[in-house]
Parts: C-alpha cells; sequence; structure tokens
C-alpha cells in the first residue's frame, strides 16, 4: 500500500509518500524562489509556482516507486484545524489531492499544515504521549500548544499561547533579509550567529503565555542601521527567542501537569535554540523534530492519511 500527503506552503511545494507499516518510502520539497531583498512571495504568485511544481514533483515520485497505484491521498488544506483558518495557497493541495483521489477511486482526507507538523514530530521523534505541550515556531506561526490524543487517537488541539504580532520566523527573516541574506533566512543567520564571539542584548517581551517580536524585531533593525557587528546581533536575535519561547513554556508549566514537550517548524532546526532549551527547562522530557522534518514537509501529511486509512493510532 501507498499513501500520499501533500502540503503547499508559504515556503515550499512538498510531497511525500509512506507504506502501510508507516515507513517514508519517498519525499521531495522544493522552496519557493523569492527575489534577493523581499520576504516572501504574494499568495496568487506563490500558488501559481506551486502549480507549476507539482506535476514534476508527482512524476519523480511515480518514477521512483516504479509507478504503483495510492492507497489514499492526503493533504493540508488549510493553515491551522479551525473553522475559519484558509489560505489559498493550500488550495492548490486540496484541489491536486481530491483530483488524484478521484480519479484514482481512493479515499481523500483533509488535513491542517499545523496537524502535519506535529504528526512529522511525533513519529521523527519517536515520542509516545498521550497529553504533552507542543512549540510550533515558524515562519507563519508561533504557537504553544496542548496536545492531546483521545480515545479515537485523534489529535485534540488547544492553543495555550504564543505570539501577539511577530511570528519567531517571520522576526529571523525580516532581520535576515536587511543582512542581505536570501529569504528564507533561517539557515544563513545561524551560521552567521556561530562566529560571534559576544552577542547583542535584545528587550524579551513576554507576560505569562503571551509573547512579542515586533519590539526585539525594531530594537534589531535599529542596531544594525547604527553599525552593530552582524554576527553579535544575529546571537542575540537567537537568545531573544531562546528565552521568550522558554519562558512561555516555564509559564505554562506552571499551570498545567504535562510531563513532555515537543518541537516543531522550521525555527525549530535551529541548533542554539535547541541547546538552549536542553540546557534551560526542567521538568520535561524534550522531544524535538530532526531538523530535515522541522520545516515545511509533508511527511507527517502522509502519515495522517495512512493513520486515519489504517485506523492506526498516532
Amino acid at each position: 500500500m501507498k499513501f500520499l500527503g501533500i502540503d503547499t506552503s508559504c515556503y515550499k511545494t512538498s510531497l511525500a509518500v509512506v507504506d502501510e507499516y508507516g515507513q517514508l518510502l519517498w519525499e521531495k520539497r522544493v522552496a519557493l524562489p523569492v527575489k534577493g531583498g523581499e520576504k516572501g512571495l504574494r499568495q496568487s504568485h506563490a500558488l501559481f509556482v506551486h502549480l507549476v511544481a507539482i506535476p514534476h514533483l508527482l512524476e519523480e515520485g511515480q518514477k521512483e516507486l516504479n509507478n504503483t497505484p495510492y492507497t489514499a491521498v492526503g493533504a493540508a488544506v488549510k493553515p491551522r484545524p479551525l473553522p475559519d483558518s484558509y489560505m489559498p495557497v493550500f488550495k492548490v493541495a486540496e484541489t491536486v489531492g481530491r483530483s488524484i483521489a478521484a480519479s484514482s477511486g481512493v479515499p481523500f482526507f483533509p488535513f491542517s499544515h499545523q496537524e502535519g507538523h506535529i504528526a512529522a514530530g511525533i513519529w521523527s521523534s519517536a515520542m509516545a504521549k498521550d497529553n504533552f505541550f507542543c512549540l510550533h515556531v515558524s515562519g507563519g506561526t508561533t504557537e504553544l500548544l496542548q496536545i492531546k490524543i483521545n480515545r479515537k487517537r485523534q489529535m485534540e488541539i488547544k492553543l495555550i499561547g504564543g505570539t501577539e504580532d511577530l511570528n519567531a520566523g517571520q522576526f529571523i527573516d525580516r532581520l535576515g533579509v536587511e543582512m542581505g541574506f536570501p529569504f528564507p533566512a533561517g539557515i544563513h543567520l545561524e551560521k552567521l550567529a556561530k562566529r560571534a564571539k559576544g552577542s547583542v542584548k535584545l528587550p524579551v517581551a513576554v507576560k505569562e503565555t503571551k509573547l512579542s517580536f515586533s519590539g526585539p524585531a525594531t530594537r534589531a533593525s535599529h542596531l544594525l542601521k547604527q553599525g552593530c557587528p552582524k554576527e553579535e546581533l544575529a546571537r542575540g536575535i537567537e537568545i531573544c527567542i531562546a528565552e521568550s519561547l522558554s519562558a512561555i513554556v516555564r509559564a505554562a508549566q506552571r499551570e498545567y501537569r504535562l510531563s513532555a514537550l515537543l518541537i516543531v517548524g522550521g525555527v525549530a532546526a535551529n541548533r542554539f535554540i535547541r541547546r538552549y532549551f536542553e540546557q534551560k527547562i526542567d521538568g520535561l522530557s524534550l522531544y524535538f523534530a530532526p531538523p530535515r522534518f522541522s520545516g515545511d514537509n509533508a511527511v507527517g501529511i502522509a502519515i495522517l492519511t495512512f493513520r486515519n486509512f489504517t485506523k492506526k493510532s498516532m
């Protein structure tokens, strides 16, 4: 059996295929091309880029897997598992996924992009918990969640904290682009920060489980214009994000008696931030999606498709 997952986010076009044991058979993702100095694509242009990329990825996947038919198809059809959650780019994944399923006479399963991230994190970190915290930290999301796996072995997601303005990934990308890096800038800012011999102190704006990155971003931009060493500023940005995220986790620990924290999303690939959590967070078992599965990918969607079809538990 072969289960196809599709995700068309603001950053990548992604396809993944798993087998009847939940083992990854094939996956491929391509980044959306963004011109130098720009901080992303308009939704209309991103949608067009996805439409151009998907046929080539499908052809590559079928060639790699000897053109065996799909058993079921799943897609990320919206950003979050909420009734009013919507973003045009995800209509590409939904339309293509439904079309493949209908023409093949197989089931189609709709999911959210966030559920895909969480499923990829659970699967790739081998976490076995039924009730845990999850930090979803990326360019489009900075949320602290409580995840419960219910009696039907489905995820129940409750928002308990996060940003009130900029996302952590937006903070990184905004300053990274100002420093001259291409979008998305995360990997470039991380490499730059490794050369730092010190760091710039940026404000941390946290109140209980809510945080803000707009003030720190404005301060960082001001320091950059004043000639602050880029390496030290890059490390200061990493520290600010790590301190802010860990602060809202500690606040949640005081209210919720949970024993584990899963961290997913593109920002979760940053090794400095990972080490910071490992050193500073007590009382929680930490689980990270490996860097390969931290950023936008369709692996979690394929896993969810497999589990929903076979009724396998998370």
